[in-house]
């Protein structure tokens, strides 16, 4: 009944038409990418000369290698872009303008400058002013600067979107701003924003393959190097198969950990409605969510001010 509140359900014909339309997407699909296996079949990118290359145990260490690179890169970035993106988040939600106004200016400049322009100004613009920044550190800082700008931005929407009468429970029981914000508005904003935030540390895991432009030895400039050895047939398209392989299976392990942390972290629907039905009428049911969440903890003695 709630679902046909917003669309009117499909009658037959239409169900027919769904389905003729989604076979027909599929075998388009299906035949473009058999077009293109065929394409790299008729140019021999399948022949043994091509991956003869990849024959060599030195080969795959330096795939491992490669691969260690990007995740180290990775994973600096995206503890460093989310604790920025808290930090960015709280400043601009202060009730200070001298505060709220400059962090988002931060903000915006941040989000503004391209991650490959910021590399390639750490690395090639700082030895000008006599500053030397390996590679590494320059795509982590560019990442942790650009990604926790963003995050802080989603995060900044997800406390702003929930109902004002969560804060105001927090503080009808005695919690400060700092206790609102930490106990009741945070853990909601973030369980609620946590499918964007993800997505944000994917983009981040793939904004490492920029740093071959700086030459960060990451597995794009492993593929980029491979694919250019004229004595090997320039095996261009073997190595970004593999490559390509080796993101999306990094990709995949890391939706995968996000998945388990959201089942994790997914609070039970029951809890409210068990919280309202043992409360005494006329207790407001975000009062009681409110205290469920300091449970074990009296605030009542520290005050509001």
């Amino acid at each position: 009944m709630s679902s046909s509140v917003l669309y009117d359900l499909p009658g037959p014909r239409a169900v027919v038409r769904n389905r003729i339309i989604g076979a027909v997407t599929i075998l388009v699909v299906l035949g473009f990418i058999g077009w293109v296996l065929w394409r790299f079949y008729e140019t021999g990118q399948f022949s043994a000369e091509k991956w003869e290359l990849f024959t060599y145990s030195s080969i795959w260490m330096l795939f491992l290698e490669a691969t260690w690179n990007t995740l180290s890169a990775f994973a600096v970035a995206a503890v460093g872009a989310i604790a920025l993106g808290f930090v960015l988040a709280l400043g601009r939600m202060s009730d200070h303008a001298w505060l709220r106004i400059p962090v988002g200016w931060i903000v915006e400049i941040l989000r503004a400058i391209p991650v490959l322009i910021f590399m390639m100004l750490l690395y090639y613009g700082l030895p000008v002013i006599g500053v030397k920044m390996s590679p590494y550190w320059a795509v982590v800082i560019a990442l942790i600067a650009y990604n926790g700008s963003v995050l802080a931005e989603v995060i900044r929407a997800g406390v702003e979107s929930l109902p004002r009468g969560q804060s105001e429970a927090g503080y009808a029981i005695g919690l400060r701003k700092s206790g609102v914000m930490r106990l009741v508005l945070l853990p909601q904003a973030v369980r609620a924003m946590l499918p964007v935030i993800i997505s944000q540390l994917v983009v981040t895991l793939k904004d490492t393959a920029l740093g071959f432009i700086i030459t960060f030895h990451e597995l794009l400039y492993l593929v980029k190097l491979l694919g250019s050895q004229a004595l090997y047939n320039s095996p261009l398209i073997p190595s970004a198969i593999i490559g390509g392989s080796i993101y999306v299976a990094l990709c995949l392990a890391l939706s995968y950990v996000a998945y388990l942390v959201e089942k994790r972290t997914r609070r039970s629907p029951r809890v409210p409605q068990v919280a309202a039905a043992n409360a005494p009428a006329g207790t407001d049911t975000e009062l009681i969510v409110a205290q469920r969440v300091n449970d074990g903890s009296d605030y009542r003695t520290g005050g509001g001010a």
